[in-house]
C-alpha cells in the first residue's frame, strides 16, 4: 500500500466523506504524496473499505481518530470537514504543517457575510490564500503554508464569469446564475430529501432568492478582477445525479461587447491553463464529459436577441469542486507540477 519512495506525508481528516474518499481515490496515483494518516472520528476503527469499498488496495486498513498531535506530524494535511469544524483543529496544529481546507472556514474576508450565510454559530475564523489556481496569484499559493480551497459551486461560476468581468465585457453587478448539482454535493450525512425515490426522475430548486452560501464567494472572488462593483444572483438546482455540476451564467454585454471579442477573452484567458477547455462554437459541455476528472469545460455564447453573454460550464464537484482542485493546489504548495496525480481523460458511457 505504502510506497516508500515517496517524500511527502499526508495526513486527511474527515476521510469517511465523499470528498475525503476522493482524495483517497486520487492520491493513490499521485507520485509524490504518501497518505499515512486516514482519520475520521465518526468511523474511527472501522475499515476504511466498509465506507469506500471501491477503494480496493486499501485492504483492511482502518479510519483512525482526528488527532491533531498526530496530523500535525505531517509535511501536509487535507481537510474534509463539515464547515465550521476545520478551524478548532487548525488552533491545535503547528504552523510547520500545510493544510489545504476543503471547507469554507477560512474563504471568506468578511466576517459579517460569513456570519450572514454560514450563522454565528462558529465565529469567523480568519482568511487563508484562496486556491482557485486560474483566477488568483499563483506565487501567492506556491508560497502559502495555508490555503482555503473553493467551493463547488463558487469553482464553476467564478471561472465562467472571470473573463468577462475581467475584460469589463459585461455588467458584472447583474451577473443571473441557475445551476444544478449532482446529490454528493450535499455531503453523505442521510437525509430525507436525498433519497432516492425522492430525487429519481425529478429536479428542484433549493437556497434560493440570493442565500445560499457560495454567493459572497463568488462575488469576492470576482470583486478581485472587476472595476466595477459585482453581485450575482444565483439559482440553485438539485440534479438526479450522483455527481457534476452544470452552470449557465448569464449578464448584459457592454455596448462595445462583440462575440468574437468575448471569444477572444477567454481563449486568451484560459490557453496556457491545462484543467480548462473552451469548446469549440457549437459544442455544449456535459456533465458527463468530464466525471472523475479536475477538468472545466465551458462554452460562451452571446444572445444577441437581449444582448446578453451566456456562458455554460460543468465540473465534478467532487474533482474540480473538491478533492481533485485540493490536490492541484497542495501541487503548488510543494513546488510541483499543478497536473500531478490529477486526471484529464473522462470515464465513458
Amino acid at each position: 500500500m505504502y510506497s516508500m519512495h515517496m517524500s511527502v506525508s499526508v495526513a486527511i481528516a474527515g476521510a469517511s466523506g465523499y470528498a475525503g474518499g476522493e482524495l483517497l481515490r486520487l492520491l493513490e496515483f499521485h507520485p509524490e504524496f504518501d497518505v499515512r494518516t486516514v482519520a475520521a472520528s465518526s468511523k474511527a476503527g472501522i475499515p476504511i473499505r466498509s465506507v469506500h469499498p471501491h477503494l480496493f488496495t486499501w485492504r483492511d486498513e482502518m479510519f483512525s481518530e482526528t488527532d491533531p498531535t498526530v496530523l500535525a506530524q505531517h509535511d501536509l494535511v487535507f481537510l474534509a470537514l463539515p464547515h465550521g469544524a476545520s478551524a478548532a483543529l487548525v488552533a491545535e496544529m503547528g504552523e510547520q504543517v500545510r493544510i489545504v481546507d476543503l471547507g469554507a472556514d477560512f474563504r471568506l474576508t468578511s466576517a459579517e457575510k460569513w456570519s450572514k450565510y454560514y450563522g454565528s454559530q462558529h465565529p469567523h475564523a480568519g482568511t487563508w490564500v484562496y486556491g482557485l489556481p486560474e483566477l488568483v496569484n499563483r506565487l501567492a499559493i506556491a508560497s502559502a503554508t495555508r490555503v482555503a480551497n473553493p467551493g463547488c459551486y463558487a469553482t464553476a461560476i467564478a471561472l465562467a464569469a472571470a473573463p468577462a468581468v475581467s475584460s469589463n465585457l459585461v455588467d458584472a453587478s447583474d451577473l443571473v446564475v441557475v445551476a444544478a448539482s449532482g446529490t454528493s454535493g450535499a455531503g453523505r450525512a442521510a437525509s430525507e430529501s436525498l433519497l432516492a425515490s425522492e430525487i429519481m426522475g425529478s429536479m428542484s430548486s433549493y437556497k434560493t432568492g440570493g442565500v445560499h452560501q457560495h454567493t459572497p464567494e463568488i462575488e469576492q472572488t470576482l470583486q478581485g478582477l472587476a472595476s466595477t462593483d459585482v453581485r450575482v444572483s444565483f439559482t440553485p438546482l438539485l440534479a438526479p445525479m450522483s455527481r457534476g455540476i452544470h452552470a449557465t451564467v448569464t449578464a448584459k454585454l457592454s455596448s462595445a461587447a462583440t462575440e468574437a471579442a468575448v471569444r477572444e477573452a477567454y481563449s486568451k484567458k484560459f490557453e496556457n491553463e491545462p484543467f480548462v477547455s473552451l469548446l469549440p462554437a457549437g459544442e455544449q459541455p456535459r456533465t458527463s464529459n468530464i466525471l472523475g476528472t479536475n477538468m472545466v469545460q465551458m462554452q460562451v455564447m452571446v444572445d444577441s436577441h437581449t444582448n446578453r453573454l451566456v456562458v455554460t460550464v460543468v465540473i465534478d464537484n467532487l474533482v474540480k469542486g473538491a478533492a481533485g482542485q485540493a490536490i492541484q493546489n497542495a501541487n503548488a504548495m510543494f513546488g510541483l507540477d499543478e497536473s500531478a496525480g490529477l486526471v484529464q481523460m473522462g470515464v465513458a458511457p
